[in-house]
């Protein structure tokens, strides 16, 4: 079987680009992108590659952003079939980015070519914004391109994220926020000592233990019409030396929130370190923004998106914004609405990564479609 999104998908596949390696793969959609007119730059930085790619000058910009690195492959021996040979089999094709998410890239490139042939005057303007650092470190990637656009004053009005959304079939769900992510270190400060004279020690586990108890039991707040509760979880406690006779010094304590819109980061350290005030700890806490939340409320790019969706496959897609971060995060500060999009998520990061062969051109009509409810409005008047 051989169709132009899935050549392109087995194309970017054969690529080994395990973050932050490209491996070729920007390439080969400039290659296919710049006889469409569009003018291609390459923001490279920190080993990374990154591409902006944009078609027109006018307003609306409609962006599709992405990434082409992988993650790596786990034990080769366990793989079904070698994860760079794109290989089908049982309707499936096999290989490491198949769903996460160079289908999603190649059904860009082949929505936009089939868009452009179709309405070669239409109003706004594409770009594709795609990086080789998300499944990394995601520091010389996405954000370097915001950063550069952002000091150029360029402004972005819709943006598709490609990431696999999908749960049971493709376009069942459509990622429309993400919560925020701050995490802290937090160092409760004791007195070590013997353990059989406690009062010439302070115990730090002892006294760390009431405030932890209270910020475990918070309710942070009950979330909103798009988003869960806020979360707040440990995720490693340590103390001590290791032997049992010894009351430690100091006990440290990572967590991490997920956060709804509903709260900024700062409200967030302010009530914890409320509790742990309330508490007289002696401590330091280092906080890390891994992501402030962003929401794409309906309509504009959402209602676009479960047009296409609906004109494609007959379905209507649930809005969710449960998950990870994504660099949608990083774009959401200079485009208003962003939202994600793409296929089934079952097998990404997993051993023998796979998506269904027959909803590899569904996918890129879908891209096309949202492209015409976007920019040609005036078509259809």
């Amino acid at each position: 079987m051989t169709t132009p999104t899935l050549d392109l998908t087995r194309a970017l596949i054969a690529r080994p680009s395990v973050t932050p390696e490209d491996a070729g793969c920007l390439d080969l959609i400039a290659a296919r992108l710049t006889p469409l007119g569009f003018v291609c730059e390459r923001i490279d930085g920190g080993g990374v590659s990154n591409l902006w790619a944009r078609r027109g000058t006018a307003a609306p910009l409609v962006v599709f952003a992405g990434h082409t690195d992988v993650v790596p492959t786990g034990p080769l021996e366990a793989w079904a079939s070698n994860p760079f040979e794109p290989t089908e089999r049982d309707g499936m094709l096999f290989g490491r980015g198949a769903a996460d998410m160079k289908s999603s890239l190649a059904a860009f490139v082949t929505a936009i070519e089939a868009f452009v042939a179709a309405h070669p005057q239409h109003a706004g303007s594409i770009a594709l914004l795609l990086t080789s650092d998300e499944e990394g470190d995601a520091t010389h990637g996405t954000t370097l391109v915001v950063e550069t656009l952002k000091a150029r004053g360029e402004t972005l009005d819709y943006c598709i994220v490609g990431e696999p959304t999908s749960t049971a079939t493709l376009g069942d769900t459509i990622k429309n926020g993400r919560r925020g992510s701050l995490s802290g270190k937090l160092t409760v400060k004791g007195v070590q000592g013997h353990i059989a004279y406690p009062q010439l020690a302070k115990n730090p586990i002892h006294l760390a233990a009431p405030a932890l108890a209270e910020l475990a039991a918070e309710v942070w707040d009950e979330g909103n019409e798009y988003f869960p509760p806020t979360s707040w979880q440990m995720s490693n406690i340590k103390a001590g030396t290791g032997a049992t006779n010894v009351i430690p010094g100091t006990l440290e304590v990572m967590f991490n929130f997920r956060f709804a819109t509903v709260h900024t980061a700062d409200d967030l350290k302010a009530r914890v370190h409320a509790v742990l005030d309330r508490h007289g700890l002696d401590y330091d806490l280092a906080w890390t923004l891994g992501g402030k939340p962003f929401l794409t409320p309906r309509g504009g790019l959402v209602a676009a998106l479960e047009g296409a969706i609906r004109d494609t496959l007959a379905i209507t897609p649930e809005l969710s914004t449960t998950g990870g971060t994504s660099d949608g995060r990083f774009i959401a500060e200079i485009c208003p609405q962003v939202a994600e999009f793409g296929p089934v998520n079952a097998t990404i990061h997993k051993l023998n990564e796979c998506i269904a062969v027959d909803a590899i051109e569904p996918l890129s009509a879908i891209y096309r479609r949202t492209l015409e409810n976007l920019l040609t409005a005036s078509d259809k008047a």
